[in-house]
């Protein structure tokens, strides 16, 4: 997904926009605390999305809760940190090793002040620097290298999602945890990904949500998580943030977290 600019050079109007949104109480970001009246929307909102994923239950960024109008952090950024915090891994990640694939810059700040012992980003196209170029079907280190990897919104853009999960596998540590969030339809009991027939931007906006996604996942997203080899457990919002309320911190509460950990021993 390509985001838009941040906000340090904007015009006046939209300055005094924000301005105005700024007087809200009623949204909170988790990320620079600030508080506002709303959050941005991200094109259009949910309404202008297809009647298709309405229908199939797409579940992945809260379109209307999408950008923070202040420190334009994203919904599922925001999400992860909530997870974090309530689920105690900053701590675990301190002296740890982590790989993290297409790295949210703030969730990056937040990962460096944990003092990791060593910490990799890496992208198939680097917009940044300290981003390494790399493929994440053919990760360029070692197997049991990383206590962590953090896969955010990646997979649903990868063609060969087998392989980019072997990979994930075999460089994790065992015990180690990856991250692997993805948008998926909980109304398909299988994977959309039909190069033939969606073919066009407009129809992979359609049917997976956006021209740069090459399918839309399924219920069998778990079993394609477990069949590279990881113990998946999901940590619904609900269950693990039951006092945070997701309209007033912009996140999609029907999003789980996917906890994906290598087995400490594949017997």
């Amino acid at each position: 997904m390509l985001y838009q600019p941040t906000q340090d050079n904007i015009g006046f109007v939209r300055r005094m926009r924000r301005g105005l949104n700024g007087l809200g109480r009623s949204k909170m970001c988790c990320v620079c605390g600030k508080t506002f009246f709303r959050f941005s929307k991200y094109r259009g909102g949910w309404d202008v999305f297809s009647a298709y994923l309405h229908n199939v239950k797409w579940t992945g960024s809260d379109f209307d809760n999408f950008w923070c109008p202040f420190c334009r952090s994203h919904d599922r950024e925001r999400h992860l940190i909530l997870f974090f915090e309530k689920l105690g891994f900053w701590d675990r990640l301190a002296g740890a090793a982590i790989l993290h694939f297409a790295p949210e810059k703030r969730l990056a700040i937040r990962i460096e002040a944990c003092r990791p012992a060593r910490y990799v980003k890496g992208d198939l196209v680097p917009a940044r620097e300290g981003v390494e170029k790399m493929d994440v079907t053919a990760i360029p280190y070692a197997a049991d290298t990383f206590d962590w990897v953090l896969c955010n919104h990646v997979l649903e853009h990868v063609p060969d999602d087998a392989r980019a999960l072997r990979e994930i596998y075999r460089v994790l540590k065992p015990g180690g945890t990856a991250i692997l969030q993805t948008p998926y339809a909980s109304g398909l009991a299988k994977t959309l990904e039909d190069a033939a027939e969606i073919d066009t931007d407009e129809k992979r906006v359609e049917f997976y949500g956006q021209e740069d996604h090459i399918r839309l996942y399924g219920r069998d997203l778990f079993d394609r998580i477990r069949a590279a080899g990881f113990a998946l457990e999901l940590k619904r919002h609900d269950e693990c943030l039951p006092d945070v309320d997701a309209q007033r911190f912009g996140v999609n509460r029907d999003e789980p977290l996917f906890l994906c950990v290598k087995p400490k021993s594949d017997v």
